[in-house]
């Protein structure tokens, strides 16, 4: 059993990992501001479900709070850290720019400053498929360059690789970044087309489809996402396995440092207008369409090769999009006909 502090464990992604987290039978403390950028009452609902576990415990603070972290960190004896506490959204960081800074960057410089000094084990983050940005080679691969992010989320998620790169150099700290390709299911964010689009056409209000749906997304269903971070977190990068693999590797991606990046995605894109025809054939219910033309900080499409993440730890992402939005729309109409009315 490890003692694991989970960052964001009230948010989408966190909540799913401090579950798989739990059932392995780990110690979890999960932190999270719950701030109100969507429902605070989903974050609420989803906590409850993990405060049902004898093993987890929570702390409503502030990854920004230095005085905060550090007074967790050095009470509880943390072996492991997932960081997935961030400020998310490509159109939301180009209302809230410093915002995104604050707890992009300067949390995350919190985050990894608090394990250097615990002597943390290994610290897995969550990164994001935007850094990409204007790149046209399809699939993105992480070797690929990644120096034209087009929206200031992307910037700030490039920029905590790099930061997370120069804390594993110096001072040999483990860390492991995910690129995130557009994750749905179950309990998911209500900015996100999948929550969006059915939210919309049960109220038979219309939805707002970019680009007359002519964009591509990877998406990854949530338990995928889980298997590939809990499989990432078991796997300690170490300065003698990356001196190892850079005398062969990728010139672009290679160091020495105990440190590593990773696409984590379905590897099967699916094009917006498809996403909505599963949608209405799940709910029976046809979608009220509003064209819209692209949005600034969006790109055409998303792909990720993720050759490198089945080679570390053998990740295969099994559900397809019809079997995901089977699960996320069940869960859905459970969700708010449980006296969760939106």
């Amino acid at each position: 059993m490890s003692r694991i502090l989970v960052t964001g464990a009230a948010g989408f992604v966190g909540f799913h990992v401090a579950s798989g987290l739990l059932s392995q039978g780990h110690q979890v403390t999960g932190v999270d501001n719950l701030n109100s950028h969507y429902e605070v009452q989903l974050k609420r609902d989803r906590l409850g479900q993990l405060q049902h576990e004898s093993l987890f415990q929570f702390h409503e603070a502030d990854i920004t709070d230095v005085e905060a972290m550090s007074r967790l960190f050095s009470q509880s004896s943390f072996d492991k850290v997932v960081h997935l506490a961030a400020e998310v959204g490509v159109r939301n960081s180009l209302q809230k720019p410093l915002e995104y800074v604050q707890s992009n960057v300067l949390g995350f410089v919190n985050i990894l400053e608090q394990s250097r000094i615990n002597k943390i084990a290994h610290v897995v983050y969550a990164s994001s498929s935007s850094v990409y940005g204007a790149n046209r080679k399809i699939p993105y691969s992480t070797g690929d360059r990644v120096d034209h992010p087009i929206s200031l989320y992307a910037a700030t998620k490039r920029a905590d690789e790099l930061i997370a790169h120069s804390y594993s150099h110096l001072y040999d700290l483990p860390t492991t970044g995910l690129r995130f390709f557009t994750v749905y299911g179950p309990w998911g964010r209500p900015d996100m087309a999948v929550f969006l689009f059915t939210r919309a056409i049960l109220e038979g209000t219309p939805i707002k489809v970019f680009n007359h749906g002519n964009l591509k997304r990877d998406f990854t269903y949530v338990d995928d996402i889980v298997t590939g971070v809990l499989g990432v977190l078991d796997d300690i990068p170490s300065r003698l396995d990356m001196a190892s693999a850079a005398s062969t590797g990728n010139e672009e991606n290679s160091t020495e440092a105990p440190y590593r990046l990773f696409n984590i995605g379905n590897h099967q894109p699916v094009g917006i207008s498809q996403l909505i025809d599963v949608i209405e054939q799940r709910l029976g219910k046809p979608a009220v369409h509003e064209n819209y033309p692209m949005q600034p900080g969006d790109v055409m499409e998303t792909y990720a090769d993720i050759s490198e993440l089945q080679q570390a730890i053998h990740f295969s992402p099994s559900t397809s999009i019809e079997q995901g939005i089977d699960q996320f729309v069940e869960w859905y109409l459970a969700y708010y006909d449980n006296s969760h009315q939106s």
